[in-house]
């Protein structure tokens, strides 16, 4: 049996060209090992196609105008250099986005850790006139043991001695995205929903959905915390 050729990846995260002279950026540009851009172009064409749906075209063209409104003084003129000054919050940046596509009806997908900043957003929301429908993570009140699991593995153990007959409530995002379904929303905000929990979510959701916040409960919900420090005080994530 002859020997098939290794497969080659697309590997941008460790692609070790310079920025500006990259075939991503550039048209004639260095080509690192794996370029998508070069490697995989049936792809690219099938993915370029998508956008010639007018709902993923609205979308894309106020997604890059809203990437370029976060940015103030963006060339200097006696240098002529790019000097790029981030203007906008990301909360802003999501109001403003809404606004773009005319979105009224904005679904909040919440952990219940995060509840005191959940009923901040909401406020956030509402006085930029929009409605917002709003979903903690454990509606529902679904036993853990639904999905299977067992009291060994519960964060409290013991919740049963503590509170007679109580059990762990499961967290139920595909609650919490067929609830935002049946209220129509036009776009969705997660914040701080589990790893896997907000895979969930995302999967049964049908409008689109960003990302105000993710969870990270040894960092204060800065994950990049952690890789920033990777090779001091986190290096331990390396091993």
């Amino acid at each position: 049996m002859k020997n098939k050729s290794k497969k080659t990846f697309p590997t941008c995260a460790s692609c070790e060209i310079e920025m500006w002279n990259r075939r991503c950026i550039v048209e004639n540009g260095e080509v690192s090992k794996g370029c998508p851009t070069v490697s995989r172009k049936k792809v690219l064409q099938a993915a370029d196609e998508l956008y010639n749906n007018p709902e993923h075209l609205k979308f894309a063209r106020q997604a890059s105008i809203q990437e370029g409104d976060g940015y103030d003084n963006k060339f200097d003129k006696e240098s002529r250099s790019v000097v790029l000054n981030p203007i906008k919050t990301r909360i802003v940046e999501v109001c403003e986005f809404a606004k773009k596509m005319a979105y009224q009806r904005i679904g909040l997908a919440f952990c219940i850790g995060l509840a005191r900043e959940a009923a901040i957003v909401e406020e956030v929301l509402q006085n930029h006139d929009f409605e917002v429908v709003s979903v903690v993570c454990k509606a529902g009140c679904v036993p853990k043991e639904r999905i299977g699991v067992n009291k060994e593995e519960f964060i409290v153990p013991e919740i049963g001695e503590m509170i007679p007959g109580a059990s762990e409530t499961m967290c139920n995002p595909i609650f919490q995205a067929e609830v935002l379904n049946n209220e129509k929303t036009d776009f969705n905000v997660v914040i701080g929903l589990c790893v896997g929990h907000d895979s969930l979510f995302f999967k049964h959701a049908d409008a689109y959905t960003t990302v105000l916040a993710v969870k990270d409960r040894v960092t204060g919900h800065n994950p990049l915390a952690a890789i920033y420090q990777s090779s001091s005080y986190y290096r331990k994530i390396m091993q």
